[in-house]
């Protein structure tokens, strides 16, 4: 069975969510930073490590 990767975030998102029930500006936080870290000059680094 293969799923999209979106549809996969968005079900762990939401499931992330209901259960844990984080604060709003913590998930704001983490969206806006993996936004920011992905579209930066350290992304080959973490690409790198993460390899």
């Amino acid at each position: 069975m293969q799923v999209p990767l979106w549809l996969a975030l968005i079900v762990v998102g939401y499931l992330g969510v209901k259960l844990i029930r984080p604060p709003a500006w913590l998930i704001a936080v983490l969206l806006l930073g993996g936004f920011l870290l992905g579209d930066s000059v350290l992304a080959s680094a973490i690409n790198a490590l993460v390899k």
